[in-house]
């Protein structure tokens, strides 16, 4: 049923599952197939895309009952190669098609570099994949993996290709399992397996590349955890790791809850620590920048990770960055207000204790508890609650202030009641601003005039002097309560503005430090504002109304996919458009949004002219090269052509004249200078494969000392002493690259060394690795010029025309690097120059195969 339903050709996009695994042979490829089988027992249409098997029986026989598409034959240098064929399986149509080793390099003219790039196609052209993956091929975790097992990984496959599957399955050995898998047979043929349980198959190797694996894996499960939240509307913790979030005022006590945090963090395995500061807008914003700069390096010192919001209300701003981080636990710091202070008013602490609900909050004790807040301003925000204070002193203050005027009697006279009237009214204005001060004012107006100006109990006035006294009492009201009113406002906007300029600095600081600027100043906004997501757009299509948003590749959270997916847009610019979800925005959060925006249109920018410029500097050293190239060109491949038109039109015009010896002298010449442009044509096409990144590498565990061998054929016997022993352990290389970067390399040693002083390639194996070292005794190379000689076309002082074009050199380092080594240039002891190539062990390490 699922394939008759794609076969309409407007199918929605395929589905993703990864079998996740640690190392070569913990069974990610039986999993897959054997997810294959029971597909197909369900009636789902099933097809093998490709599947290498690697010679494991236990594999191969899995295959049995499943179709499998041929293959489609690639031929690149003489062999023969195989690759998944993307066209027959699309013309299959299948429901599910299974796909082993998704970070596989394709061969040299596929119709993609990679194979996550035609696993890619077959999903949106609506096709399910199954497919297989090592941590160690995941591009975010190369380094760590070189530093683990001391080899880099060549094919890699971006960390967003694999997050974006729709399942992601662990499979999963101990070390001591895998390696008596692999001395049992199951993995590598026998030939094989000692040197790989002494290399790549260390348990120290495993295990650390196995915890690599469970914690990418726990990661993707924390997304998908946090997306269910987010999708069904759950706003209650769930503790599925410990993830603590201390909240920090950038106070002198700061320091004591980070470290407490951290401990609490520490003890488990996955927990996370989250600094959170709340940059607020009522005036309690005096916090030096320096200090909360020391505070975030402390943090990410102790492994944490710093973040920053805007809020009025702290406390809740602490909690809404709680729920939505899924924290198992807030720590705060015990009050530092004095006891007359927080019994008036519940602080901070108390109001997050309040709201945590399921969430645990640990209230953390320190020197500066109950000390009083020190070093800030007045309180400037008309809160709520102050709000409704002052109306209730409005509405029930000027009665009760009369009815203690007439019971105590004797001091009602108009002059005192009306300055305690007018006392009242100011305090008002101080407590709630501007209309409730006018609501005192004119009740206190209107009791004064009815309880104690003549004639009593009405509202009449008989002297002029009582009405100007109550009109007085008004504008005064009214005077106190704008002014008042008004440096509330203003004091808002000027804390609120020095919070923006806060989260601007932070943001402009990530612009100047963080690789991936654009991803980290959306991820900035959209905690600054407690947003849901944050997406930049850009114009699509040529231009013309109605405009059309498309995501550039960059968002942070839950963001929108296009402009009629979000809450709220800001524009940029003309081609760029800021998309948010989420709550809606204030008018100064729209603001907010703005500048960030430019911020963001200077770094696309930014960008873009680094691009161009990248551009144009490789098209200038391409032409360089171009222009050498030509000179090069000119004088070095035409001589030995000369050469050999010569011989040839010598041989054909006066051949039959000419004496045996001779003859065979021209025809040797002739023969030598054929080898000599081959070798010269050969140098150039490697070059420029090296130089488009088209050079494809087929590793195998191959002996150096065979190698080496095959590398001097062409040298002449005696110019070289060989002492390569045949104990040492292999090297995971391309045979045929290794042996023409050797031959490289030799040829230059044997042209600069003086007769008589043979050059020596000695082996011997260092810890992880094997290093081959060329050494002669020419005239040797200036330290200064020991990095510019592996350039392209580049000679050594003594060296004459017609020796070559400069390239050798060039291109055995890009050999060597390509098999994951190093070749490097000493000084010979003595005088001279030692050519060092060294080659890590186990090679690439073993790869491919479950």
């Amino acid at each position: 049923m699922q394939a008759a339903a794609r076969g309409d050709g407007s199918s929605p996009h395929g589905r993703l599952r990864v079998y996740l695994g640690a190392a070569p042979g913990v069974g990610k490829t039986y999993a897959m197939l054997d997810e294959g089988h029971r597909r197909a027992e369900r009636g789902v249409d099933v097809v093998v895309g490709l599947v290498e098997t690697h010679g494991r029986v236990h594999t191969a026989a899995l295959l049995e009952g499943l179709e499998v598409v041929p293959r489609r034959t690639v031929l690149h240098r003489g062999a023969t190669l195989t690759e998944m064929d993307v066209d027959a399986v699309l013309a299959r149509r299948p429901a599910l098609v299974l796909v082993d080793e998704l970070a596989h390099t394709n061969a040299p003219g596929s119709r993609h570099a990679k194979r996550w790039q035609d696993v890619d196609e077959l999903l949106a052209a609506g096709v399910d994949v199954v497919t297989t993956v090592n941590v160690q091929h995941l591009e975010s975790l190369n380094d760590v993996v070189e530093a683990i097992t001391g080899v880099r990984q060549q094919e890699t496959v971006p960390d967003d290709v694999v997050r974006r599957a729709d399942q992601i399955e662990l499979v999963d050995m101990s070390p001591e399992s895998l390696r008596r898998r692999l001395a049992h047979g199951n993995v590598y043929a026998a030939e094989k397996v000692d040197a790989a349980l002494t290399q790549y198959f260390r348990v120290g190797n495993l295990t650390a590349l196995r915890e690599l694996a469970l914690l990418w894996t726990a990661d993707r499960v924390d997304e998908a955890l946090a997306a269910y939240r987010r999708e069904q509307g759950i706003d209650e913790a769930w503790p599925a790791r410990e993830r603590v979030v201390v909240a920090v005022t950038g106070g002198p006590e700061t320091e004591t809850l980070v470290r407490r945090g951290a401990r609490i963090a520490q003890r488990g395995s996955g927990g996370e620590l989250l600094a959170l500061h709340v940059l607020r807008g009522d005036g309690l914003t005096g916090v030096a920048p320096d200090s909360l700069g020391r505070h975030r390096a402390l943090v990410e010192q102790l492994g944490g990770s710093w973040h920053t919001v805007l809020g009025d209300d702290v406390a809740q701003a602490v909690l809404d960055f709680a729920r939505g981080v899924n924290a198992t636990q807030v720590l705060v710091g015990a009050t530092r207000r004095r006891r007359v202070a927080a019994a008036l008013s519940p602080g901070i602490t108390a109001r997050v204790i309040q709201g945590s609900g399921d969430t645990d909050v640990l209230v953390v004790t320190h020197e500066e508890a109950g000390r009083g807040v020190r070093g800030h301003g007045p309180r400037g925000v008309l809160s709520v609650r102050r709000v409704a204070l002052a109306w209730a002193l409005a509405g029930l203050g000027p009665p009760v202030l009369a009815a203690l005027l007439r019971a105590a009697g004797g001091i009602e006279t108009l002059p005192t009641v009306l300055m305690l009237f007018l006392a009242l009214t100011v305090g008002v204005a101080l407590v709630g601003g501007l209309r409730p001060a006018l609501l005192s004012a004119v009740l206190g107006g209107l009791l004064g005039n009815f309880l104690f100006v003549a004639p009593l109990h009405t509202l009449s006035i008989a002297e002029p002097r009582n009405a100007l006294a109550i009109a007085v009492l008004l504008a005064v009201a009214v005077g106190v309560s704008t002014v008042v009113d008004l440096a509330a406002r203003r004091t808002v906007e000027a804390a609120r503005a020095r919070a923006e300029a806060d989260t601007l600095t932070a943001i402009a600081g990530a612009v100047l430090t963080v690789p991936e600027t654009v991803p980290a100043v959306l991820e900035q906004l959209r905690e600054s504002l407690r947003l849901d997501g944050v997406a930049l757009l850009g114009r699509s299509g040529d231009g013309r109304p109605p405009a059309r948003w498309e995501l550039r590749g960059t968002s942070a959270g839950d963001a929108p996919t296009g402009a009629d997916d979000a809450t709220a847009t800001v524009p940029v610019d003309d081609d760029l458009l800021l998309a948010l979800r989420g709550r809606t925005l204030a008018p100064q959060d729209v603001r907010f949004v703005a500048a960030v925006g430019q911020q963001l249109r200077a770094v696309v920018e930014r960008d873009r002219l680094r691009s161009e410029a990248r551009l144009t500097r490789a098209e200038r050293e391409r032409g360089e090269m171009r222009t050498a190239l030509l000179a090069a060109v000119s004088h070095d491949l035409r001589t030995p052509l000369a050469a050999i038109k010569a011989g040839v039109t010598a041989l054909r015009s006066v051949g039959d004249r000419i004496s045996p010896a001779d003859r065979d002298e021209l025809l040797a010449d002739v023969d030598h200078q054929s080898d000599r442009l081959q070798h010269l044509v050969d140098n150039l096409l490697d070059m420029s494969r090296l130089d488009a990144g088209a050079l494809a590498v087929h590793a195998d565990p191959v002996t150096l000392d065979e190698v080496v061998l095959r590398a001097l054929g062409a040298v002449p016997e005696g110019a070289v002493d060989v002492d390569v022993p045949e104990e040492l352990p292999l090297v995971h290389a391309d045979a045929g690259l290794l042996e023409r970067a050797l031959a490289n390399v030799v040829e230059n040693a044997v042209r600069h060394s003086p007769p008589g002083r043979p050059v020596r390639v000695v082996a011997q194996e260092v810890p992880d690795a094997v290093v081959v070292r060329v050494v002669d005794h020419g005239p040797g190379v200036p330290d200064d010029r020991k990095d510019r000689m592996f350039a392209a076309f580049q000679r050594l002082g003594d060296a004459p025309r017609g020796h070559g074009l400069g390239l050798g050199l060039a291109v055995a380092q890009g050999f060597v690097r390509a098999n994951g080594g190093a070749l490097e240039a000493e000084d010979t002891p003595g005088g001279g120059l030692t050519m060092v190539l060294t080659l890590p062990l186990p090679g690439r390490g073993p790869g491919g195969g479950a």
